[in-house]
């Protein structure tokens, strides 16, 4: 692994077996890293950064002034938010199975007497992951027919950096658990986005054409979506 300086800007390189340059800047302050080639020379790295420097600044400055939650310590009246809407977490101890039921203005979390935080998190992001795979079985059914796609597999995940992903070799998509908590278009918008590179794998003219073809208003809800705060953490890559 080496580092260099670009002006004011860390850059941290990583060489490893890969065919061609990834430039990612992640969450919350912009941190840069490029993935490339073990026999890339540093000099043409740099110079690829450079190139690319003003979508760099972009990027940042969108992460900067991009809203954060609170950091979440699952305890009793701390707001959770399920489908794009707020509830009050309600925390109940009970010497059962721990489980998670949804009121009209509360998620209650029941959990063993004693249970800690991280037990509470865990059932919770189980809640969540369990919730948000029913729904996303359902959009990926609607889509293929829609589109006229086949996918093989797909998978909830907690993702770092992206929303989704997909593979269109294995045909597999996989799907932040975070979208758990987003209003159901900006969900739908992610599903169809991931499924699209089943038709065009880069995100090109044809694939915006595409897009604007199978789902007209999705710029609107990916500002929607870029626009609601996001989980705080120190995300790493």
């Amino acid at each position: 692994m080496v580092d260099f300086k670009l002006y004011d800007m860390d850059v941290e390189v990583i060489q490893k077996n890969i065919k061609h340059v990834h430039l990612s800047v992640y969450p919350p302050n912009g941190r840069v890293t490029v993935s490339a080639p073990e026999a890339m020379e540093i000099e043409t790295i740099r110079l690829y950064v450079i190139s690319k420097l003003k979508w760099i600044k972009k990027q940042q400055e969108k992460l900067r002034k991009q809203l954060r939650e609170t950091p979440r310590q699952c305890i009793d009246r701390e707001s959770h938010y399920f489908n794009g809407k707020r509830y009050l977490l309600k925390v109940v101890e009970y010497k059962a199975t721990p489980k998670v039921t949804l009121t009209h203005s509360k998620i209650v979390l029941q959990v063993r007497p004693g249970a800690d935080e991280l037990k509470k998190r865990v059932v919770l992001d189980n809640w969540y992951r369990q919730q948000l795979k029913e729904k996303v079985r359902i959009l990926i059914q609607q889509w293929e027919k829609k589109m006229k796609v086949s996918v093989l597999q797909f998978t909830i995940r907690k993702m770092k950096t992206k929303w989704g992903s997909c593979s269109p070799k294995s045909r597999s998509v996989r799907i932040n658990l975070e979208l758990a908590k987003k209003p159901p278009e900006c969900l739908e918008y992610i599903v169809v986005h991931e499924l699209m590179h089943l038709l065009e794998p880069s995100h090109n003219s044809n694939f915006i054409a595409l897009m604007d073809r199978f789902l007209p208003k999705w710029r609107f809800f990916r500002d929607e979506l870029n626009s609601l705060p996001v989980r705080h953490e120190d995300w790493k890559y």
